[in-house]
């Protein structure tokens, strides 16, 4: 656990002198054997990259998306994108540092992206895809009223941009929230 575990979280929009930073925090909370510190990791599943600095780029620069910082005593901890899709939100890339999680950063993170999805765009509902076969994670979101869809999307098999799968059976599950 960081030792600045209750120093308050301060939360603002990523700009572009944010990217390797961000990439850094992704990559960490989810592969390799820094990940193993957390229990987000998808060491086991995916090798590879999460993301890269030009996908991290182009959400920052969307206009209808924005990725959502999160700083612990001027240093990057976490982050989440934010994308404005009409009725909804989409939810994603969402990293907690492996060192800062189980002390509830995650959940005020999360809290905060649905308050600002909500309040600043209208959105009814947030949307979000997780890997169907995460279901310690899955079951996190549900506990913060998330709900799974059975809708399913193919994994991008051959795609390194999104890793190297370790088995064959990996797929994108919807999971969604209403923020009324």
């Amino acid at each position: 656990m960081e030792t600045t575990a209750d120093t308050a979280p301060t939360f603002r929009d990523a700009t572009d002198a944010d990217v390797d930073q961000l990439v850094a925090l992704v990559e960490s909370a989810y592969r390799g054997e820094s990940s193993r510190a957390g229990w987000t990791t998808e060491a086991d599943i995916l090798q590879g990259q999460r993301t890269d600095p030009e996908g991290v780029r182009e959400i920052i620069g969307s206009a209808d998306g924005r990725v959502l910082t999160v700083e612990r005593d001027g240093r990057i901890v976490a982050c989440c994108q934010l994308e404005h899709r009409g009725d909804h939100a989409y939810f994603g890339m969402f990293a907690v540092s492996p060192t800062a999680q189980g002390g509830g950063l995650g959940r005020i993170v999360l809290a905060e992206a649905e308050r600002q999805a909500r309040e600043v765009w209208g959105a009814a509902e947030m949307h979000m895809t997780v890997i169907s076969v995460r279901d310690d994670l899955i079951a996190w979101y549900e506990r913060r009223g998330y709900r799974r869809t059975g809708r399913m999307t193919p994994f991008p098999y051959g795609d390194e941009r999104f890793g190297i799968p370790q088995r064959a059976d990996l797929q994108f599950e919807l999971l969604i929230k209403p923020l009324s």
